[in-house]
């Protein structure tokens, strides 16, 4: 028995920001913390009041997850950054809709007061003697505290309150990680009961001492379960102030999704009647589960869904049947050829998802290239004479304005110079091309081929492949590279134009040229030989791609995702030498060309390098992020694996920026997911000078001083699968349609259907037919809903054993 948690969020927009700069607007950009720990950082909206961001995110989070925090902050060269504002989301106010939040909230200021995290170790006891009762309170170690001082530590002590008398420990200098050990004995006072409060408060030599979190514990609790563990810190409690609009506000969409995972073999039954829906007549079906989702699903849901979808029959090796399914009743219900697949249908979707589950690689292959070019070189492309920016050139090179022609041949030489490389590497990649893709392709084709076989729709069976492959995978990716791994950030305002125009180009490339010189925008003429040039090409590579052994299903036998020898993420990383005696920190990293797949994380000077080292991901036990006062430097992460004789040794390595810190992190986490002996906690420093200096400890094998966030990832295309998880979300979207269902095949009121036959072509034998067809589909449906009870009991049970188990008390170690 498992729960599941995963936390959907999108950054939209926002507006009416405060301006930070003496140029009289602002450099924003978001961070996104889940339980103070950073998870995603957008990109920078330059010069901007009213930043429209569009990031998605999903993170994957642990079962004790409690609110999520939106900051806000203007980006400034020199210094710090300033702080503009931030939302608090408690998982409370998250599901307290089922839809979870679409809305505009407020920003409000941050209170150093409420900035706290971490957690106090506490052991109390009540003790009745001759004098009467005494509180004795063990204060033994704290974690994650916030950091208060310049350094990026405290000086942390804890003040422990019980009626009128208080106590202080000792103060611990320069940690985030104090143990203080030290037992705090309070008697009690004649009056009514009180309440433990315990305080943690950064000493200060000037000034006031800084607020760090507060734990209180009612009197009844301190009689019947006096406290003993691990506990979260609070801010003081006090209403929140409202800015009233004056700090701006932000458009987010928050969505948290959890769920009960039951063990497997509750699932068969579903798994096994959604395995046989694809292998029977899919025109005919309309009671299948498969069927029902399809009429149910609508939105984002239908996206979420396709991808699960998709990842289950991945698993069981089914994804052609699966998606021939699909698109044979896509393809029954179209007349129109010119609006086949134009909607967001679920087979539409599920094709989508599946090009992004199974050709990312290949994707990274194909465009990669040509838009780190594009990035780099950041030249000005512009065709519509509505933007053309004439001035540009001459504060460039002194000349004088050009005239537009001028603009517009220049442009058109650079587009062509970056289509040209793009559409090579297109046609020319059919062998790199995955072969389920290929194969899925083919019957799509064939498909369509048989549904419009005349003359005059020649073509569709070519738009119904680059429709999907040009239209909904190339194009996108250019124009958004970072949505597809491409790149760590997002493009600035001028890149951002110039990618539209290439996206533009393989779009119209991808409809084949129907559209050349309608709509509006024919400023893009001077581009249409080129694209006219291309087509031809086109249709060879998409008669090549097809041209492939059909005899394997697409999909092929069931596997992983991402097998094992696949390189899932690789890059330029700063690597610690093991022991840098004597070296400066800076000199002590060195930089290194890294490679992660499912079997091991490997590194060399360069990627032509030959001679490489590597570290078998089987012997990671955890990854973790490090204290920027560990090397006084940002974005270090450390890999802590185990060898052979049991003993711990820990990688360092630092990422360019957060963004692929938590890129690196997150698919290393994944990657390591399978492993056993996990890490519960780790140190968050660095063993140096005869000391953590996190914790302080003397000793190089003292235990780790904070939990570690193996359950914490960002969702993508590389996730493994997980047939249960993926079952459980296709259960839980067949139950909103399970009265309908009931309804439609089992009510007998609806079971007598009138058949509007024409009295001289009716027959009994057409009757006869309908009949038996109905009774098969009523059969289907019985068994689809008795099915979704035996979920739903195997549900309840699992509930009343839970609720049997809750109790207040700590956290976990």
């Amino acid at each position: 028995m498992a729960k599941s948690s995963s936390l959907n969020v999108r950054v939209v927009e926002g507006r009416a920001l405060p301006a930070k700069d003496v140029s009289g607007s602002s450099d924003p950009y978001c961070i996104v913390k889940v339980d103070d720990e950073v998870v995603a950082r957008t990109a920078t909206i330059w010069r901007s009041l009213s930043p429209f961001w569009g990031e998605e995110y999903t993170v994957h989070l642990p079962l004790d997850f409690h609110h999520l925090a939106f900051y806000v902050l203007d980006e400034d060269t020199v210094g710090h950054d300033d702080i503009i504002g931030k939302i608090s989301l408690s998982r409370e106010a998250i599901t307290a809709d089922p839809r979870g939040i679409d809305s505009w909230i407020n920003l409000s200021r941050v209170d150093p007061d409420a900035e706290v995290q971490g957690e106090i170790c506490l052991a109390v006891q009540m003790l009745e003697d001759v004098r009467g009762c005494c509180l004795r309170c063990h204060v033994l170690q704290a974690r994650d505290l916030a950091p208060r001082d310049i350094s990026g530590t405290s000086d942390p002590f804890a003040r422990v309150f019980w009626g009128s008398q208080s106590l202080e420990t000792s103060t611990i200098k320069k940690t985030r990680f104090p143990h203080w050990d030290e037992v705090l004995e309070l008697r009690e006072m004649p009056g009514s009961p009180s309440p433990l409060r315990v305080e943690l408060w950064d000493w200060d030599m000037v000034g006031k001492n800084d607020f760090l979190g507060m734990v209180e514990f009612p009197p009844q609790v301190l009689q019947h379960n006096p406290p003993n563990g691990w506990f979260r810190l609070q801010p003081f409690p006090r209403a929140e102030k409202d800015s009233g609009g004056s700090l701006g506000a932000l458009r987010l969409k928050v969505r948290l999704t959890e769920d009960c995972v039951l063990p497997s073999q509750h699932y068969q039954p579903l798994r096994e009647l959604l395995m046989e829906s694809v292998l029977g007549p899919a025109e005919e079906d309309a009671a299948s589960p498969l069927a029902v989702l399809e009429e149910l699903t609508s939105g984002d849901c239908r996206q979420e869904l396709a991808t699960k979808l998709v990842k289950l029959f991945l698993g069981q090796g089914l994804t052609g049947p699966f998606l021939d399914y699909l698109t044979r009743r896509e393809v029954a219900r179209t007349t129109d050829p010119n609006t086949l697949f134009r909607s967001n249908s679920l087979a539409s979707k599920s094709m989508e998802q599946f090009m992004k589950l199974v050709g990312m690689p290949y994707l990274h292959e194909v465009l990669r290239p040509v838009i780190n070019r594009v990035f780099e070189e950041r030249k000005y492309m512009e065709l519509d004479p509505c933007k053309m920016d004439l001035g540009r050139t001459r504060r460039i090179s002194f000349k004088g304005a050009p005239s537009e022609e001028h603009v517009r041949e220049a442009s058109l030489g650079l587009l062509t110079g970056y289509l040209g490389p793009i559409v090579d590497t297109i046609v020319g990649s059919v062998g790199r091309c995955p072969p389920t893709m290929r194969l899925a392709f083919k019957q799509l084709r064939q498909c369509v081929e048989e549904r419009f076989p005349q003359a005059e729709h020649e073509d569709v069976k070519y738009l119904a492949i680059s429709g999907f492959l040009f239209l909904r995978f190339f194009a996108p990716a250019i124009l958004t590279p970072k949505l597809f791994d491409l790149r760590d950030q997002h493009a600035d305002p001028q890149t951002s134009r110039s990618l539209l125009l290439l996206a533009k180009a393989v779009q119209s490339i991808g409809n084949l040229g129907q559209q050349l010189g309608q709509g509006k925008e024919l400023w893009m003429a001077p581009l249409h030989p080129f694209l006219l040039q291309s087509i031809s090409r086109v249709r060879d590579f998409l008669d090549q791609l097809v041209d492939v052994d059909g005899k394997e299903e697409a999909g092929g036998p069931a596997r992983a995702l991402v097998p094992p020898s696949v390189t899932v993420r690789e890059g330029y990383l700063l690597k610690r030498k093991e022991e840098p005696a004597g070296l400066a920190t800076r000199f002590a990293f060195k930089k290194r060309y890294f490679r992660l797949s499912g079997e091991t994380l490997s590194y060399s000077k360069s990627p032509e390098w030959q001679m490489h080292s590597s570290i078998p991901v089987s012997h990671i036990r955890a990854v973790e992020r490090v204290d920027e006062g560990a090397f006084q430097l940002p974005h270090v992460m450390q890999v802590v694996t185990q060898d052979g004789a049991g003993a711990l040794h820990t990688t360092y390595l630092q990422c360019k920026n957060v963004n692929e810190l938590n890129q690196w992190v997150s698919a290393l986490r994944k990657a390591s997911a399978p492993n056993p002996d996990k890490l519960a906690s780790c140190h968050p420093g660095a063993f140096r000078s005869g000391h953590w200096t996190c914790c302080l400890q003397a000793e190089r094998s003292a235990s780790g001083c904070s939990r570690t966030h193996s359950a914490v990832t960002l969702g993508d295309w590389s996730d493994p699968l997980d047939p249960d998880a993926e079952t459980q979300m296709v259960y839980r979207q067949l139950l909103l349609g399970r009265d309908r269902l009931r309804m439609k095949f089992l009510e007998d009121s609806n079971m007598h259907t009138s058949l509007e036959a024409d009295p001289e072509q009716g027959s009994r034998a057409m009757e006869g037919a309908c009949t038996d067809a109905l009774a098969r589909q009523r059969e289907a449906a019985a068994h689809l809903l008795e099915v979704l009870a035996d979920l739903d009991q195997a549900h309840e049970e699992f509930q009343q054993q839970e609720q049997g188990k809750v109790v207040w008390g700590p956290l976990r170690p």
